[in-house]
């Protein structure tokens, strides 16, 4: 059965300016921000490695994902997004104060992608709130697509299940996750990309009005026509 559960800091500059240059007119249009490229450069924050998770309660969800931490279960949460394996997967063991777990196309948490399990990457990285985790049987090296996002800390699956990234933004949706063993009306990833695709939110519709049962007067018309 599948897992019962789920820098450097940007310093400013201080300008500081002389007696003289106080005397100087304000512009009347400040100047450009300079380009910041520090964390274009980052890879703690490169796009390659942010998964979006566009959710059907109308949030969007970004994960950092850390390979430095996890390279084998990050490339494959990669690859399965890049291939639309996770668009349409309801949260399927979502339990309050602990986590929500996803990543199983037949929404049981006995399900997976048809790629080889991966061999464990357990690291010292402690499950806080926010975490994202991959989810596995009793076996350690039988992870593959199913993970779970953490609402709490939970430090007894350290070193246990292979942590792989961080939420970032977004975690209020996360949240907002529909409850249950299965809900009775999961939540579910709508889209899952990367943010270096830079794809658009898709349109969220609504749930189906309920049909109503036609009228004695419409079935007589229906039956004489």
């Amino acid at each position: 059965m599948r897992l019962p559960v789920l820098a450097a800091a940007l310093m400013g500059l201080a300008l500081i300016a002389s007696p003289a240059a106080a005397k100087k007119k304000e512009p009347l249009v400040p100047p450009p921000a300079p380009i910041d490229l520090t964390i274009s450069l980052d890879p703690a924050v490169d796009p390659e490695n942010v998964l979006v998770l566009d959710l059907s309660n109308g949030g969007r969800v970004a994960i950092r994902l850390k390979p430095q931490w996890a390279p084998a279960h990050v490339e494959r949460v990669k690859m399965l997004a890049g291939q639309g394996f996770y668009n349409g997967v309801i949260f399927h063991r979502v339990i309050e104060g602990f986590m929500a777990q996803t990543g199983d196309p037949t929404g049981t948490g006995q399900g997976g992608s048809p790629l080889p399990d991966l061999k464990a990457e357990f690291n010292t990285v402690p499950h806080l709130r926010g975490t994202v985790s991959m989810a596995r049987t009793n076996e350690p090296d039988t992870a593959n697509s199913q993970f779970f996002v953490m609402f709490y800390p939970r430090f007894a699956l350290d070193n246990k299940y292979t942590n792989f990234g961080r939420v970032i933004a977004g975690m209020e949706h996360v949240d907002a996750i529909v409850r249950g063993e299965p809900p009775q009306s999961p939540t579910r990833i709508v889209q899952a990309s990367l943010a270096s695709e830079n794809k658009p939110r898709p349109v969220i519709s609504a749930a189906p009005a309920a049909v109503s049962a036609p009228s004695v007067d419409e079935l007589n018309a229906s039956t004489s026509n």
